[in-house]
């Protein structure tokens, strides 16, 4: 089936292009919202692609931004690392591994404007990579992570995300004074799914994870040690429904998975970790409210955060298209910045 005949005018061209692209295989899942949207963000993102992207480099000589890659299991992968100003002191600084959402890539979840991760590392202090999903597409577009039972083509391919993140924090920790006790991960929607993945199958690289608006989705999941856990999500999620399965945003529910739900996220980690079954709300204001599960085994803590509104977004972050902006009652990278610096080292 095709949209249009492909001998058209330049604009026309590009309409049958952007037609085509809703048959796209099943490896598009645009997690960070409905299709009609990330459509229109993709047209405007042509738009920014023209002012040059950092240059290839192999190391990492001062603060900045840097794109590097890395061959894992024949595999050429890509990522981002944002070093801030006090990144190469010389002290032990914190590293964060920032994953997208399925069907998006490493320059959207590294866009200041969106989701304020580059703003976040400056101000405290840390270390930021942004990984980039597995793609069909030699730009990396349109990625997904392998996280258990969601999503794309890196499920159905069976793609060793968890070694390839592992390989890339072992490159930047030969490069940069990171301290190993302060690995941790976050992600978006799928990404947050495979942050929830690095916790069951990396413990011994991260410590800590915040995930927002993806619950665990993990096939198998025996940590081995306790491994903290935030969670983020909004109560009218419609992608990633708060109580369970795929809302009415989900773009192709074959490349995704009936996902669980938050509360038994919660309750898978809270037994994980050996903690109190019985939360203590930690956080209650207009449109919010944070509610943590301790004492925990070994230190750990678990913590979930709920916003009224927002949908299926990163708190305090910005969207360019949508109807619904996430919600601004808390923000995600500030609740996960103290949630990680409240952690024993």
């Amino acid at each position: 089936m095709f949209c249009c005949p492909p001998k058209l005018s330049p604009l026309k061209l590009m309409l049958w292009l952007l037609c085509a692209s809703v048959l796209l295989p099943s490896s598009a899942v645009a997690q960070d919202g409905p299709l009609r949207q990330r459509l229109k963000e993709r047209l405007q993102q042509r738009q920014t692609e023209r002012v040059p992207a950092p240059p290839n480099t192999t190391s990492i000589t001062q603060p900045g931004d840097y794109r590097l890659s890395l061959v894992h299991q024949g595999l050429s992968r890509s990522y981002l690392v944002h070093v801030p100003q006090r990144g190469l002191a010389g002290q032990p600084v914190p590293l964060l591994v920032a994953m997208h959402g399925g069907g998006g890539n490493m320059e959207f979840q590294a866009d200041d404007s969106r989701y304020g991760l580059i703003s976040a590392s400056e101000r405290d202090g840390f270390v930021v990579a942004f990984p980039n999903g597995y793609s069909r597409f030699a730009g990396g577009k349109l990625a997904t992570w392998n996280a258990g039972n969601c999503c794309g083509a890196a499920r159905d391919g069976q793609v060793d995300d968890v070694g390839f993140i592992r390989q890339m924090v072992s490159q930047i920790s030969a490069q940069l004074p990171i301290d190993p006790r302060l690995v941790y991960a976050t992600g978006m929607s799928n990404g947050a799914m495979m942050a929830y993945r690095l916790a069951c199958e990396a413990p011994d690289v991260f410590s800590a994870i915040a995930a927002v608006a993806g619950t665990d989705n993990t096939r198998l999941c025996q940590p081995g040690k306790p491994v903290s856990v935030l969670h983020v999500h909004a109560k009218n999620d419609d992608h990633v429904l708060f109580h369970g399965g795929a809302g009415p945003a989900a773009v192709n529910r074959s490349a995704e998975a009936d996902y669980s739900s938050a509360p038994n996220t919660m309750a898978k980690w809270t037994q994980l970790n050996g903690c109190s079954p019985v939360p203590k709300r930690v956080l209650d204001q207009a449109g919010a409210l944070c509610e943590s599960y301790a004492p925990c085994q070994g230190g750990a803590q678990v913590q979930l955060c709920v916003t009224d509104t927002g949908g299926h977004a990163w708190p305090g972050g910005h969207k360019t298209r949508g109807d619904e902006q996430p919600s601004q009652a808390i923000s995600a990278n500030a609740v996960m910045w103290d949630f990680f610096s409240r952690l024993p080292r």
